[in-house]
Formats: C-alpha cells, sequence, structure tokens
C-alpha cells in the first residue's frame, strides 16, 4: 500500500522501516527542518526494543547507550523499598535501553533515511490539511509558505502531542491535560553510582528524583547520567516545550538534603549544564483513532505522563499493531479499525494508569506508611505486595515475559 506518514520523530521512523520491511510503498513528511539531537534520557523497554531489532537497531542502540540492568525504588530518605532485574538481566531476550532521546531520534531518522531512500524521508514538509476518504489526500506546507498535495491509501498521523491531523478530527480539544506537577530534566557528567547501570526513583510523588545512566564510563572513570527533578505545583507556568532552559534555583532546594551514601543528589543538580522545564501533561483517550484512510500513532493518539518508560515504548507497539493489522487486512480502512481495535483500549488504560502513578505507587504508598523512613521494608508492606504492584504494571503495559515472547510469535514473516 501507499502509506504516507506526517512526523519523523522516534514512532514515525520506526512505523517506516517496519512497513517498508511488509513491502509497502512509504512516504515520511517532517515539519522541522532539520533533525537535531535534542533533549535528554529516554529508555527503551523490552517489547519495544525487540520490535526496532526487527530493523536491524537494536545492537546499534545499544552501543549509544547502556543496557539498564536494573530499577530499584527509594523513598526521600534514600532507603531501598524494592527492585527487580530488567531487560536482558531480568531475562528478556533483548535489552532495556537507556539512551539520549537526540541520539535515539537522529540514528532512527538517518536509518530510515538509508533504509527508504533520503528522497522518502524528508524534512521541512508540515502537514495542514487531509481528507478522510479512501485513498486520502494529504496537505504539506512547506518553509517558503508553498504547498504540496500527496494521495496515499493511508495517512499516519505521527507528528507528536500537538498533533495536526488529531486537531483536525477533534478540532475543539484544546490544550493538553496538565497534571499539577513540573518536571526539571537535566544530563550531569558524574561518577558511576550502584551497578553503574541503575535506573533508580527515589522520593513520592509531590517529590521525587529519577535517575540513570547513558553512556558508558569514559577513561576517567565519568559517565552521562540523566535525571529528572519533580515536584507538586498548582499552576502550570506555560506551554511544554521540552527545550526550555530554567534555572535550578527553582528547584534544588527542595533536594538540598538527598545526599545518600550511595548517590549525591544535590552534585548531579549543580553539575549540569542545563537544566529543561517540563510540565506534566498528557491528553485525555480519544474514543476514535481512524477516520477513513487516516489514523494516529504514538503521541499524537495517547500522549502520557513519562512514567514507567513508556511513552516512546508504545509508539513502537503502535507501529507494529499497524504492521500486523494491514498484513491481515486487505483493505486500508478495515486495517485501520483493527489497528486501533487493539491499541486505542490498551494504551487508554496506560494513560489512566499513569495518572494514578503506576508502578512508582510503591514510593507513595511507602511515604504515606513510613514517613519518617523504616528499619525494615518488611514492617512496611506485606510479603509479594511489592512484587504485585510490578506485575500489575508490567501487564497493563504489555511487557511482561510472557507478553513480549507471545507479540514475537505473531510478528509477520
Amino acid at each position: 500500500m501507499r502509506i504516507v506518514i506526517a512526523g519523523a520523530g522516534i514512532t514515525g521512523c520506526a512505523a517506516a522501516m517496519l512497513l517498508a520491511r511488509e513491502g509497502h510503498d512509504v512516504r515520511v513528511f517532517e515539519a522541522v527542518p532539520e533533525v537535531n539531537e535534542l533533549g535528554v534520557g529516554i529508555n527503551l523497554l523490552p517489547h519495544a526494543v525487540s520490535i526496532l531489532d526487527r530493523i536491524g537497531m537494536a545492537d546499534k542502540l545499544e552501543a549509544l547507550g547502556v543496557a539498564t540492568r536494573e530499577l530499584v525504588y527509594y523513598n526521600r530518605h534514600g532507603q531501598r523499598i524494592w527492585g527487580e532485574p530488567r531487560g536482558r538481566f531480568a531475562g528478556y531476550p533483548v535489552p532495556q535501553v537507556s539512551i539520549h532521546r537526540g541520539a535515539l531520534q537522529v540514528a532512527l531518522f538517518k536509518e530510515a533515511q538509508a533504509q527508504l531512500g533520503a528522497e522518502r524521508v524528508v524534512t521541512g514538509h508540515r502537514l495542514v490539511a487531509a481528507d478522510d476518504k479512501s485513498p486520502v489526500t494529504a496537505t504539506f506546507e512547506r518553509a517558503d509558505g508553498s504547498r504540496i498535495e500527496v494521495e496515499a491509501d493511508i495517512l499516519v498521523g505521527a507528528d507528536g502531542i500537538h498533533s495536526t491531523l488529531r486537531r483536525l478530527r477533534y478540532p475543539d480539544e484544546g490544550l493538553p491535560r496538565y497534571g499539577g506537577r513540573i518536571l526539571w530534566r537535566a544530563v550531569t557528567r558524574a561518577k558511576p553510582y550502584l551497578t553503574g547501570a541503575t535506573m533508580i526513583m527515589a522520593g513520592y510523588q509531590d517529590r521525587k528524583f529519577v535517575c540513570y545512566p547513558i553512556s558508558r564510563p569514559d577513561a576517567d572513570g565519568m559517565q552521562v547520567i540523566n535525571w529528572i527533578a519533580e515536584l507538586t505545583v498548582d499552576q502550570m507556568p506555560g506551554r511544554e516545550d521540552w527545550n526550555k532552559e530554567c534555572d535550578r534555583a527553582v528547584f534544588a532546594d527542595q533536594f538540598a538534603d538527598w545526599t545518600f551514601d550511595w548517590l549525591d543528589v544535590p552534585g548531579l543538580i549543580a553539575g549540569a549544564e542545563k537544566v529543561f522545564e517540563f510540565p506534566l501533561v498528557d491528553r485525555d483517550p480519544l474514543p476514535a483513532w481512524s477516520f477513513g484512510a487516516t489514523t494516529l500513532l504514538g503521541d499524537a493518539a495517547h500522549p502520557m505522563y513519562p512514567i514507567g518508560s513508556n511513552g516512546a515504548s508504545q509508539g513502537i507497539l503502535d507501529a507494529d499493531a499497524l504492521v500486523r493489522a494491514l498484513a491481515a487486512n486487505g483493505d486500508p480502512v478495515a486495517a485501520l479499525k483493527a489497528y486501533e481495535a487493539e491499541r486505542l483500549p490498551a494504551t487508554a488504560q496506560i494513560v489512566l494508569t499513569n495518572r494514578q502513578n503506576g508502578p512508582e505507587i510503591c514510593m507513595q504508598m511507602a511515604e504515606e506508611r513510613a514517613p519518617q523512613g523504616f528499619a525494615n521494608i518488611a514492617d512496611v508492606f506485606a510479603e509479594g505486595e511489592l512484587e504485585a504492584i510490578a506485575a500489575r504494571y508490567k501487564a497493563v503495559a504489555g511487557f511482561s515475559k510472557e507478553a513480549v515472547a507471545a507479540k514475537a510469535a505473531k510478528q509477520p514473516a
């Protein structure tokens, strides 16, 4: 089929390569004039990495980042609540990858151009209009104001949280929904902590610190560590923008005494060259993504809180589901409805679960049950309670080992 994708972000590029691999005639149009290494860190879960492995990207991305060894939760006193191995260290066939978002984006973009041809993955073309007929006609505007019309059997909107295609279908939806918390994000070169490949989350709902390494140690023993400081803030300070720089003095005092024997949080905050501010936002789940021969994918379909490392991973799962739906349905409109039927309910559940803190709820429970800390975590949680919290979220997000194995068995040949 002739497939046009609006958006050459992480999910758009992944979808393009997966679809082209199955023989579809794919073209990608990206709004920005140049794709650069912007942003901070990101995590890709094993179910997403296993899909990227089909297009030859898993090993390349692992070489650019870190294979996460474990995820560990702590309270605000630096006491260990619970942890578990991740990726290959948990028995998955592929790693969980922690990587710089910009490195991931550029790697996928360049690979998409290499696999499809540079003339089929172009920048400087912003989607401005699309009908819902079959075939569909999409209109793109160039930087000079000129426009082109492109006809396709399917148009996929992978153009992010402010998706043009989503706005065309839901013109009265308005701005994203603010979740009452602000994230300050940065990267800092520092000495490795714990295993050198550990992702940690510390604190509770109103005051939280997350960090994980996104590079291997250099010759001097230092590595790049991605971190997020998060606080409850009643009023949203402005539109979300991953590239909005901020003075760390706005929040640093809230973590001034978070110096643990295994991690120096104030040191990480002080050591960052730049700090970026981002309000915690998502959107309510939609009743439908697909209209005629058009549909949504990734953040355009289901923007969610960055909890549980699911944002980009779920977009890659969308792409995989779209490939399978097209393989099973010769009619493009029927294929998009089948794709939507599989992915819309699943992602809606994650969006709503993340609003309740997802697996990070264990930190809030520890704060409520033992605000002054504890001598033994067994005094705070019943036997098996923490494992059950983690297992429930894996089931919701679809990355239990059983789910990943089952999905691998259903991949197109």
